[in-house]
């Protein structure tokens, strides 16, 4: 149990720097989206920075290709070293970004360089941790042991939140357009280079190192397509499942979390320091929830959980959403906002596991990687800029609607997929046992 609470330690601290220097960029962009962009309308600076942010997804997919392949062929320690690496390299350009008053649009191609090194890094961090902490937990434990990615990618968000509200409270509101929003992004990149350091040391899993060391012909030849393309179009169906179970999962979590304090600030009109706040608590929360979730998915199964979620998020998002235009101050933002985040975790919580257990070992860590990150690009990295433009456009409601839509696809999947908690990680390749004959079913593998 000791080696299985260490793996899973240095996996989740490593996911939290990860996180907190890719969700600053969206809890800071308030306060340097106008030191970037000419004077204008303080809406279409924000969208303009969502835009930004929004092509860091869009990388996501060519990460999650190439890190992936990387976590396959080379091991999950390999892949998590290297995305921590690029993950600090973004953060020191951010630091030092110039200004629009200095070098114009260069500063904007100084962030979009950053942002692209992110959605690299993250593309493929999601899943070499989701693979990671899923073979690292013990047997039977698994919803819970891989429930920490959630845990330490909220930490990583709560610690933005956290330094925002000290340097709110310790510098003037011209001290935090001018200069201040760089000190996160010196605080991630110090954390990456810790991090670094403590995934060089890191154990592999013995899922990897078992399939990686056999020796029969079969196992040979497999090991030669290890991490490929062609491999994983073998697991179409379950590629296509990956893409499927996270659309409305993706857009609620980027709701709640990145765009919570943008929405509570820019159109239901609390302060910056309140809106700060409710998400932090919120948060707090939040993070607690997700073990708990996780074990209670070791004992019913991963799907009622997932159903769960979709239900509430297809009939609750509208009236959460429009209530939250008008809280009107801390207490009903905050209830408001933890409701949200409670249906939320019911796939937060296992959708790590859920995908690694859809693919045998020498395509898992692709497998979770470059669907999943498709889907991010299409549907979580836009969430905030499809935000942004309905209510550019007159018409927010129309985003409450949207969400609730996603979420509803995904409802579908749910229902019609098999369980996963069962499955054996260590199977090298092809089916699941227990594979469902049913043709109208999805399979899990």
């Amino acid at each position: 149990m000791g080696q299985h609470w260490k793996k899973i330690w240095v996996g989740s601290a490593g996911n939290m720097v990860e996180w907190f220097d890719w969700f600053v960029y969206a809890s800071f962009a308030t306060y340097f989206a106008g030191s970037f962009f000419p004077a204008g309308n303080d809406t279409a600076k924000l969208m303009n920075t969502a835009g930004i942010f929004a092509v860091g997804f869009f990388m996501r997919p060519v990460g999650g290709w190439l890190l992936g392949r990387v976590g396959d062929r080379k091991g999950r320690k390999a892949a998590l070293t290297l995305t921590v690496s690029l993950m600090s390299a973004s953060a020191v350009l951010i630091a030092v970004a110039p200004t629009y008053a200095v070098a114009g649009y260069g500063g904007v191609a100084v962030l979009l360089v950053a942002r692209l090194l992110q959605g690299l890094s993250v593309g493929g961090e999601y899943a070499a941790s989701a693979t990671y902490l899923t073979e690292a937990s013990a047997p039977g434990r698994r919803g819970f042991a891989s429930s920490f990615q959630y845990v330490s990618m909220t930490a990583g968000q709560i610690l933005g939140l956290g330094l925002q509200i000290v340097l709110q409270h310790t510098l003037s509101s011209d001290e935090l357009h001018s200069w201040g929003w760089r000190i996160p992004f010196v605080v991630g990149a110090l954390g990456a280079a810790v991090i670094f350091y403590l995934r060089r040391n890191m154990l592999e899993t013995e899922a990897y190192t078992e399939a990686t060391g056999e020796s029969t012909e079969e196992s040979a030849g497999a090991a030669a397509e290890r991490g490929t393309i062609r491999a994983l179009m073998r697991h179409k169906r379950e590629a296509f499942l990956v893409i499927a179970l996270t659309m409305g999962g993706t857009v609620a979590y980027y709701t709640y979390t990145t765009y919570l304090t943008k929405y509570l600030s820019n159109s239901a009109g609390l302060p910056k320091q309140t809106a700060t706040l409710v998400s932090f608590c919120a948060l707090l929360v939040f993070a607690c929830l997700q073990p708990l979730a996780g074990a209670l998915s070791d004992r019913i199964g991963r799907r009622p959980l997932l159903v769960t979620f979709a239900v509430g998020s297809t009939f609750l998002t509208v009236p959460i959403m429009t209530m939250l235009k008008h809280a009107g101050s801390f207490w009903p933002a905050l209830g408001l906002s933890l409701l949200a985040l409670v249906v939320v975790t019911g796939y937060t919580s296992i959708n790590a596991c859920v995908k690694a257990e859809l693919f045998p070992t020498g395509i898992r860590s692709l497998g979770v990687a470059l669907p999943y990150a498709i889907a991010n690009a299409l549907f979580g990295g836009t969430a905030e800029y499809v935000a942004l433009w309905f209510k550019n456009g007159g018409i927010e409601s129309g985003f409450y609607w949207y969400v609730a839509g996603c979420a509803a696809v995904s409802l579908v999947v749910y229902l019609t997929m098999r369980e996963t908690r069962d499955i054996d990680l260590k199977r090298v390749g092809g089916a699941p046992e227990g594979a469902p004959a049913d043709p109208g079913k999805v399979p899990a593998s």
